[in-house]
């Protein structure tokens, strides 16, 4: 095997802050900061682990795909 042969590289998430604005079965509607814009996200792996809450009104931290804009997982709560 050539060791020179090219890696696949995965592609970066891209690291937002919003305002949670309502809760829809199961997964949030986050309004970005700065923008006319609204994700529909799920909570990820670690919070739904250790059950941290987040309702409509917290500010949270997102991680969006380049690949679809539209979608994204919560990573974070702020105090």
């Amino acid at each position: 095997m050539s060791e020179n042969r090219e890696q696949k590289t995965k592609e970066e998430a891209i690291e937002l802050r919003g305002v949670v604005t309502e809760e829809v079965r199961g997964a949030f509607r986050v309004k970005i900061d700065d923008m006319e814009h609204y994700v529909l996200c799920r909570l990820a792996g670690k919070m739904r682990k250790f059950r941290i809450r987040v309702v409509p009104g917290d500010r949270v931290a997102v991680e969006i795909s380049p690949y679809d804009m539209e979608r994204g997982r919560i990573i974070y709560r702020e105090r």
